[in-house]
């Protein structure tokens, strides 16, 4: 914010000593952002919303909340001696939130690594590469959504401006901030049915509820309806980036009063929908799971913590119903008795609660999940059919 001057010197000073009188001083003390920030700045071509999500392993299903409102994920990384080998280990943080963005539905993924600087690294091509070739298998597709390149935040090399040959002669591809003007449009569901996933609440003389258009489009007036509860409610006001609008359309993160609804009946993972489309409710359904870390084995009545969309929702494994095979994709004929890492299986999920959710294939935004139990990342998934 501050490379691009949306921040002036005098501000970022006055946000530092605020920083140091408030409890978030906590947090910077210890290095962790424990909520999903929200600034946002303009390029020569786009206007840009960011939202800073927690790095922390403590904090990952806030960070999840974050993921599953972005477009493009960037992902951090540090290029030190010893930094970037313990966030890449098996259960890390680097690993597991490359797997959680993709599961949110982040369509681009921009890998930083920084502190190039570092006198450990000093530009050493042989260190950028090592890092790039380790974070490749995270589910994007190098060239094609997913992109490297190496920076310092520090000084702000290569995120606005290019660095000199002197300092890093092997890189000629463009600054973070030119690669962010040259990402083609994103095709949005403008004239769908209605869908805003939210993720937050709160009361200002009415119930104002935060969430993002996933398809469809909201103007002043209309009548919609909150899922699960069936709701009906009538857009009273609408911001876009917290600026006045008439309209809403997908991909914006936005805000909405309410008329018909109380704050307290509203929570994280409810669904505004077009009132003669909603969307669909269950607690019973079937999913393809892939199991990505879990020391035991999973059998039916394993209990975990299911994170779709915004929502979150504790679930139990009904039946196992076949494994896949991960390289023919073929079926097994007979049920299993359990499964385990890295398995690709069909199971029925159970909820106590209904909630809100899809079928991936005909809206993938609310049909792909994770699976978190202990603080892990346990498994990630789509739903195929909602049974019940």
């Amino acid at each position: 914010m501050y490379l691009t001057g949306q921040v002036d010197k005098r501000t970022l000073e006055k946000y530092e000593r605020e920083a140091k009188e408030m409890n978030r001083e906590k947090e910077r003390e210890k290095g962790k952002t424990v909520q999903v920030g929200r600034a946002n700045f303009e390029t020569e071509k786009k206007h840009i919303t960011i939202l800073d999500a927690p790095g922390h392993k403590s904090f990952v299903p806030n960070m999840i909340g974050g993921a599953s409102q972005a477009d493009l994920a960037v992902l951090v990384i540090s290029a030190r001696k010893g930094e970037f080998e313990a966030g890449l280990e098996r259960g890390g943080q680097t690993r597991e939130h490359a797997v959680l963005v993709k599961t949110a539905g982040v369509r681009h993924m921009v890998v930083l690594i920084n502190k190039m600087d570092d006198p450990t690294v000093n530009w050493d091509l042989k260190r950028y590469n090592e890092c790039r070739d380790k974070i490749i298998p995270v589910g994007f597709v190098p060239g094609k959504d997913l992109y490297f390149m190496p920076c310092s935040g520090q000084t702000g090399a290569l995120l606005k401006d290019p660095v000199s040959n002197d300092i890093c002669p092997w890189y000629s591809g463009p600054t973070f901030l030119e690669y962010l003007d040259n990402l083609p449009p994103i095709s949005r569901a403008r004239e769908g049915a209605v869908r805003v996933v939210l993720f937050d609440k709160y009361n200002d003389m009415g119930t104002v509820v935060m969430g993002k258009v996933e398809s469809g489009s909201v103007v002043k007036g209309q009548s919609l309806v909150v899922m699960p509860n069936r709701t009906p409610v009538q857009v009273l006001q609408l911001w876009s980036d917290d600026d006045e609008a008439d309209e809403v359309t997908p991909g914006e993160n936005v805000k909405l009063k309410l008329k018909g609804i109380e704050e307290d009946a509203v929570s994280s993972g409810f669904v505004l929908c077009s009132p003669d489309d909603t969307c669909v409710v269950g607690h019973i359904f079937d999913a393809q799971v892939v199991i990505m870390e879990h020391k035991s084995i999973i059998c039916p009545g394993y209990s975990a913590v299911l994170h779709v969309h915004a929502a979150v929702e504790e679930v139990s494994v009904k039946t196992l119903i076949c494994l896949i095979d991960r390289k023919t994709g073929e079926k097994s004929t007979t049920r299993p008795k359990f499964v385990k890492q890295d398995q690709v299986c069909i199971m029925r999920l159970e909820s106590n609660e209904l909630f809100c959710l899809e079928p991936f294939n005909k809206f993938p935004q609310m049909g792909r999940f994770v699976l978190r139990d202990e603080g892990r990342t346990v498994a990630i998934g789509k739903v195929l059919k909602i049974v019940e």
